[in-house]
């Protein structure tokens, strides 16, 4: 393994550091260490950074609890950069988003497959940065009541759809649903990553409940 002092910090006396969410492998943060703040990672196995604008070292977590606990640490070839991977205890971003990157500049049709985590990015980065003309900023602007009325029709919707045997205007209607439940879940500051860990626990309780039956 290579010692700090094997490490090529430029003549602030920073290295690049980029944090990556070690389950989703997904960028979070781009930030900047200094020997001191890479030390105190490395003995409390979190992530401390130096802060360039406020000229001082900062505890990731330290106020807002959003620790990020280190699962290793990775240098490039030129020693001159970092990558961070953790397992973290909330959003990357002061904003509350997920991960600090999700203003997009250029999407792939092709290249770039949908996936339900890019809506959730593009969805909290219309919370925050309001586009006009934007449906999702709409509701956004309206408010908690008139996301839930939404979820409410659309839900309404999926019952209609399913007890008339349409399996493609049931899909169609879904997909409304999960959109307005995703927006729902933004507006609440609720993540993917929670509703994963409920879904995990009910598994757990699943298994458990089999298992006492086979016990009797």
């Amino acid at each position: 393994m290579l010692a700090i002092n094997e490490l090529k910090f430029d003549e602030k006396g920073l290295i690049p550091a980029i944090v990556v969410d070690a389950d989703t492998k997904k960028v979070l943060t781009l930030a900047y260490m200094n020997k001191e703040s890479l030390e105190i990672s490395l003995e409390k196995e979190l992530t401390c950074f130096f802060s360039r604008s406020r000229n001082e070292l900062w505890l990731k977590g330290e106020t807002s609890g959003n620790f990020q606990h280190i699962v290793n640490i990775t240098a490039d070839c030129d020693k001159d950069a970092l990558v961070i991977e953790v397992k973290k205890d909330g959003p990357a971003c002061h904003t509350g988003s997920d991960s600090c990157f999700f203003e997009r500049v250029f999407e792939s049709d092709s290249l770039n497959p949908f996936s339900l985590d890019s809506l959730m990015e593009m969805l909290k980065g219309r919370k925050i940065n309001k586009k006009e003309g934007s449906y999702t900023t709409y509701l956004f602007e309206k408010g908690l009541d008139k996301i839930l009325k939404k979820v409410g029709e659309e839900s309404t919707e999926v019952i209609i759809a399913a007890k008339d045997d349409d399996k493609k205007e049931t899909i169609y209607e879904i997909a409304d649903l999960m959109y307005h439940v995703m927006v729902l879940m933004v507006e609440m500051g609720i993540s993917v990553d929670d509703v994963k860990r409920e879904l995990a626990s009910r598994n757990v309780i699943e298994k458990k409940v089999k298992q006492e039956k086979m016990t009797k």
